[in-house]
């Protein structure tokens, strides 16, 4: 992973004149950490005010391709982000999709994944974690955030201590993330979902990708070189994206921005939305 905490910076000119100019646009956005600031209690996560007026505004305006790209699951997303139309998603990880016109797409588990993570989910319940594990459809996770530093490394202990040895016999894989631990499917991440936004998205149009967490660097790293990666948080970190953005203010400016220079006209494609 490229180190660019000390060079980050917000999108440049350069970059909306590219996204003027173009004949087809792609938004692709994180949700948790991103369009969202992270609770304690995840059903409260909802998106920093303004923000969903602002995707609505891009969405309706037909000139872009916008698609979320969550861990979460699909059933989660919906009652939280407040945007009507519900845009694209790719949840889970990339196992679980909605296309724009509302069709639902579940990706089978290999049965060997999903015995492992229902084995985890046993172990951590037996270990006096189940109030913290959290039941996905390609995955388990296991919370800490609201603990004191201290009853969170016991906790991410326990966790590991448990699944280590499951992610390696069952084919899963073990990731920590902003508040937690989470094993899951392997085979596909957010680069997986990128990537298939992009195979349907015609050459050349403009891409951009926001994010915040560990995970999203599968997501930066499948962008074109043309591409643009966006790191959201109050402070940088270590990161293969090109530019920075702080929440709220700089992310809600930056859509604003987005809807003011493409939304004066139509782009001739849409990015091959479904």
């Amino acid at each position: 992973m490229t180190t660019r905490e000390s060079v980050l910076a917000p999108p440049d000119e350069p970059f909306y004149r590219v996204l003027e100019a173009a004949t087809a646009r792609v938004l692709m956005l994180d949700y948790d950490g991103t369009l969202s600031p992270f609770r304690t209690e995840r059903s409260q996560a909802t998106p920093y005010p303004g923000v969903p007026e602002a995707l609505s505004a891009i969405v309706a305006s037909g000139a872009t391709r916008l698609v979320i790209v969550t861990g979460r699951a699909l059933a989660e997303l919906a009652p939280l982000l407040g945007v009507n139309p519900l845009p694209e998603v790719f949840a889970s990880h990339g196992w679980e999709r909605r296309t724009r016109d509302g069709r639902q797409e579940h990706s089978p588990l290999p049965h060997r994944m999903k015995q492992g993570l229902a084995e985890a989910a046993r172990g951590a319940r037996a270990a006096g974690l189940g109030a913290r594990i959290e039941v996905k459809p390609a995955g388990v996770a296991l919370h800490w955030r609201g603990l004191a530093p201290e009853e969170a490394e016991a906790v991410k202990s326990q966790g590991e201590a448990i699944w280590k040895s499951i992610a390696a016999s069952s084919g899963l894989r073990l990731d920590e993330f902003d508040g937690g631990l989470e094993l899951r499917a392997a085979g596909r991440d957010k680069g997986t979902a990128v990537r298939t936004i992009l195979a349907e998205s015609p050459p050349g149009a403009a891409v951009a990708y926001l994010g915040d967490d560990l995970t999203d660097e599968d997501a930066f790293k499948a962008l074109p070189p043309n591409g643009l990666g966006v790191l959201v948080r109050a402070r940088a970190r270590p990161t293969t994206a090109r530019a920075w953005l702080r929440p709220p203010d700089e992310l809600l400016a930056f859509l604003h921005r987005w809807a003011s220079v493409t939304g004066g006209r139509r782009a001739k494609a849409t990015g091959g939305q479904r």
